[in-house]
């Protein structure tokens, strides 16, 4: 056995001569086997082993170390070696001995040889000016070079493939530069290093680490490396980072064409250089896909291109255009059979063999049945492979998807069609929420519009501009609406509204408020009581939907549950007064015609649907040429902005003396609106007017049935002066029925007023809030015929409800211009 104390003895050196005989005896022979030279002089050198000698031995001439020799140590142990012989030769090559170098088996710089030497790891050794010094058997086998054949030469030289990045957009360094600067520096580094062999079609990772190798001084004498082939582990790293990125940026919009760049954009540079993305039209649109059992027939396909996209460039904006496949291609087998489909452009090598990485799915067995199918055509197109995949999600085929490979000469391998498969799987289910949210925006967005004013009504209170501006894409439509009814007595009510929510239930909620608000302004209530009625019509609603089992609960949103708002505001051509009532909702801006603010005295009530808490109506004189936008919060108020600053902004934009009111509504749009809003706007513009005191005509009439005559008659007289004659009679017969019923059922004060708009208006006002209705006169009734003969000769009569009592009114059409 060996003692710790003599494990760095020197080598013994031991010289023999010719007849066998040790003829010299070294220090390191006393030290590492306890023999004096005085001991084993002129013995025969066999006596020191403790085991018949090797081959040859000791006239070997082979100067390689040889295995494990056991000796014999003076002390009687056995002593492990590693013996290296070399010749002694005298004049003409004559040989005259051997000198026999004998060093321990474990002694350190033996066994650390033998290590480095037999590491499964690639290890190497370079002098500052990167030739080789050393390499051993994995470098060898790696390099395809013996030491022999490297010894002495250049790095660059020897593996010129090192010499260049393979990602040059990447701004790596080639591995040979690095190598260089830790030679240069002495600063080691570690890296992983991606490189394509001469010859090879597949990019390999090695894993590797470069250190500086010094003298007792510290100065750098050579450069070592050594790596290991991680090419399994890389790759298929990179197919995780791939899907994760992939799950972070498919879906982010709810767009068909955006999320299909998306997929395509994915999968550039990190996996493929060129992927299309084909759907069917009816995807595109937002309706169902054909079934798949229309692909049977034989026809060819006919989609659309959603996107396309590779390195050098993006033809995302020809998305829509048409493309056709013909029934025998592999698109069209791919959508008919729904199975993915590899195409290579080469054949294996001449043993069967893909030139894949190792570790990877190489062998056959690995990939689906039918792959892959080697296709030389693909060499036509500049490929050098393509991977096919059937867009499919919830059971429906959406279209097809094509990876394909131009640049990079490695084939596609089976985790490769994985991979594929997987990306596609994530963004088909992506555009299918984005079709099937497409489909439903577009119903939302139909049904809101079919709800929403669809031509403005004839009056001559206002000029009125509208807009409404739906959110973009990526948001549901909401429940915005405006409307504007005109009223009795050349009235026009004014109306902006939002239903706090978005999809289906807000267009819905939005056209039962609308239709309640019209039913309302019929009746002619004051702002404030209407709004009271719509808050109880939305809290009736709210309690009709509650469920009346609780073991079936509703999922229908009502308008109380998402809230909603309204602003009700009526404005009087007459008397230039504008009376408003806000249930939560912002108030409008009035802008005298010079410029100038006009403050509203007000504040918003509560929202829809609370109930309980009392709405006010406010009431101003405006003058003629004021204007008014009414708005709601999406066109003021956004993530980037508060409440005031879109106001202020607003107002900035605002111009009272603006010629159209339709360009100045395109103008607050453009100006106040985000580019990427997430809510709907509503935009009410409305002009005031002033009727002209002329076209107004009133008397006060007192409580007596004589008065009638008078009152007639001079309201005949108005209206001749009018130039309307043809409406006399009407007017005489209406003037006469409905004055002697105020003078008979109400209370005075009684007053007369004549009103010449688009229609000749007739009210009656008195201070009774008894209201009058129809009804069929029997045939011996004295009365009940004055307001059923009023109706019929006229085109509309009602009543409305003031502080003071009540107005009955009739309107009749005028006659238009030229008829005769």
């Amino acid at each position: 056995m060996a003692t710790a104390d003599n494990q760095d003895a020197p080598p013994a050196v031991v010289v023999v001569g010719p007849d066998g005989r040790v003829s010299g005896w070294s220090e390191g022979g006393c030290r590492l086997l306890g023999w004096t030279a005085d001991d084993v002089v002129g013995r025969p050198v066999t006596d020191l082993l403790a085991a018949p000698p090797p081959p040859g031995f000791p006239e070997s001439d082979d100067t390689a170390p040889s295995g494990p020799v056991a000796l014999r140590h003076r002390d009687g142990h056995t002593v492990d070696a590693v013996v290296t012989t070399q010749a002694l030769r005298g004049p003409h090559g004559l040989v005259q001995g051997h000198v026999v170098t004998v060093q321990r088996w474990d002694r350190r710089p033996v066994i650390a040889d033998r290590a480095f030497e037999q590491c499964p790891f690639a290890l190497g050794v370079y002098d500052p000016e990167l030739r080789f010094l050393w390499i051993n058997a994995s470098s060898g086998r790696v390099i395809a070079h013996t030491e022999e054949q490297v010894l002495g030469r250049h790095y660059r030289e020897v593996l010129p493939e090192f010499d260049r990045s393979l990602f040059p957009e990447r701004d790596d360094k080639p591995y040979t530069d690095q190598l260089a600067e830790v030679a240069r520096t002495g600063r080691p580094a570690r890296l992983i290093t991606v490189f394509r062999p001469l010859g090879s079609n597949y990019a390999n990772a090695w894993a590797t680490s470069i250190w500086p190798v010094r003298d007792a001084e510290g100065k750098v004498r050579a450069v070592a490396n050594w790596g290991f082939d991680m090419s399994a582990e890389y790759w298929a790293r990179q197919r995780l980072l791939i899907l994760n990125e992939a799950g972070r940026d498919i879906g982010r919009t709810l767009d068909v064409i955006g999320t299909s760049r998306e997929l395509a954009m994915s999968a550039v540079p990190g996996f493929t250089d060129l992927v299309t993305v084909d759907l069917w039209e009816e995807v595109l649109r937002g309706e169902e896909p054909p079934s798949p059992s229309t692909l049977t027939g034989g026809d060819a396909l006919r989609l659309s291109r959603a996107a396309r996209h590779s390195a050098d460039e993006d033809t995302g904006g020809g998305a829509g255009q048409p493309v056709t496949f013909a029934a025998d291609s592999v698109a069209a087998r791919c959508m008919a059979t729904g199975t993915s489909m590899v195409q290579l452009a080469e054949e294996p090598g001449p043993g069967g063999e893909w030139a894949f990485g190792p570790g990877l799915a190489a062998d056959p067995a690995h990939w689906p049945p039918g792959n892959p199918l080697i296709d030389a055509s693909l060499a036509a197109d500049g490929l050098t492979g393509r991977i096919t995949v059937p867009l499919r999600a919830r059971g429906a085929l959406l279209g097809v998807v094509a990876f394909s490979r131009t640049e990079r000469p490695e084939a596609f391998t089976a985790d490769d069609l994985i991979l594929a498969e997987e990306l596609t799987a994530k963004a088909a289910v992506a555009i299918d929420n984005a079709r099937r949210y497409s489909r439903e925006r577009t119903t939302a967005l139909t049904l809101q519009r079919s709800l929403l004013l669809q031509s403005l009504p004839n009056q001559e209170a206002v000029e009125v501009a509208t807009r409404y501006l739906p959110a973009g894409t990526g948001a549901e439509v909401g429940g915005d609406w405006f409307d504007v009814i005109p009223l009795s007595g050349a009235r026009v009510a004014l109306i902006v509204g939002d239903v706090v929510g978005h999809g289906l239930h807000a267009s819905a909620s939005m056209g039962r408020l609308r239709t309640a608000v019209r039913t309302l302004a019929d009746v002619d209530l004051p702002p404030d009581e209407l709004l009271t009625h719509l808050d109880d019509l939305v809290l009736h609603l709210a309690s009709d939907l509650q469920p009346t089992d609780a073991s079936h609960p509703t999922t229908v949103q009502t308008i109380g549950e998402t809230g909603a708002t309204c602003l009700y505001a009526v404005y009087d051509p007459v008397s230039r007064r504008l009376t408003l009532a806000s249930a939560g909702h912002p108030l409008p801006l009035v802008l005298s015609p010079d410029g100038s603010r006009t403050p509203l005295p007000a504040q918003p009530g509560p929202p829809l649907g609370i109930g309980g808490l009392p709405f006010e109506a406010t009431e101003i004189e405006l003058p003629e040429g004021s204007l008014l936008a009414l708005f709601t919060d999406g066109l003021i108020e956004s993530r980037e902005r508060d409440l005031d600053e879109g106001i202020a902004e607003l107002l900035r934009v605002l111009d009272p003396a603006a010629d159209s009111l339709e360009v100045l509504c395109d103008t607050v749009t453009d100006a106040t609106l985000p580019e990427r809003r997430t809510d709907d706007a509503a935009l009410l513009l409305a002009r005031t007017r002033a009727l002209d005191p002329q076209h107004v005509a009133d008397w006060d009439v007192e409580p007596d049935f004589a008065q009638v005559p008078r009152v007639r008659k001079a309201a005949v007289d108005q209206v001749e002066a009018w130039g309307l004659a043809e409406a006399a009679f009407v007017t005489e017969l209406v003037v006469s029925e409905l004055v002697t019923n105020a003078i008979r059922y109400g209370d005075p004060p009684i007053r007369l007023r004549l009103v010449r708009d688009t229609a000749l208006i007739c009210e009656v006002s008195d201070a009774s809030n008894t209201a009058p209705h129809l009804r069929r006169a029997r045939a011996f009734d004295e009365g009940g015929r004055g307001l059923l003969l009023v109706a019929q000769l006229t085109q509309g009569w009602g009543t409305r409800h003031t502080t003071h009592g009540k107005t009955i009114w009739c309107a009749q059409s005028l006659p238009q211009p030229g008829a005769g």
